[in-house]
């Protein structure tokens, strides 16, 4: 069976070739970082590129589906590939979110705090700007959690809902995964300077 023909199958195809990489080059040490980054980062990846994905192609597309009155509208899309990627979108965020914090390890405490509770492995630097892309990363999830998902399982019909509930419902939906993608952008600027400990414009 090819491997290639089935998505899950291709996930683990990947993740396999990159576990073998990592031991033909010499990276996997037993108390390495270096899983829980690559960890982290694959599952961001899925986390904020769906949320991309929502923010610049479905919603708009769904917004231009239901103006234009002539064509197919925009029930293929809400009934087989909004909860398909829904399922990633979420649990891609609380994938994202623990491997942050396995990642940090005895920093989270430090990170969390921006810094107040000291921790002689880090500069203070390090520590804020890590923490307050922790911080917004936290509140991406709480709002995938807490507003999206259960708005959208009313929008999407999951669970019953009037047409009164369902129009609050993508109201709320909609604007906790704008906050998101605004987020996002300062959020992955704090990674990457604290990553490679660099100012957060330039260095």
């Amino acid at each position: 069976m090819n491997p290639l023909n089935n998505h899950r199958q291709s996930l683990v195809l990947g993740v396999i070739i990159a576990l073998l990489l990592a031991v033909a080059l010499g990276g996997v040490h037993p108390n390495s970082l270096g899983f829980a980054r690559w960890f982290h980062i694959v599952a961001g990846v899925f986390w904020i590129g769906l949320l991309y994905y929502f923010n610049v192609a479905q919603t708009p597309a769904l917004a231009d589906a239901a103006a234009d009155k002539g064509g197919p509208g925009g029930a293929g899309v809400t009934k087989y590939v909004a909860p398909r990627a829904l399922f990633w979108f979420r649990w891609g965020a609380v994938a994202t979110w623990l491997g942050g914090v396995w990642l940090l390890g005895p920093s989270a405490v430090s990170a969390f705090t921006l810094g107040a509770v000291e921790d002689p492995t880090r500069s203070h630097y390090y520590l804020l700007v890590i923490g307050i892309g922790a911080w917004l990363g936290t509140i991406m999830l709480f709002n995938v959690w807490v507003l999206i998902w259960p708005n959208q399982k009313k929008i999407l019909g999951i669970v019953a809902a009037t047409d009164e509930q369902k129009a609050k419902a993508r109201k709320v939906a909609g604007m906790a995964s704008r906050v998101n993608f605004v987020l996002s952008i300062p959020m992955l600027m704090c990674m990457a300077a604290a990553g490679h400990t660099l100012p957060l414009m330039g260095g």
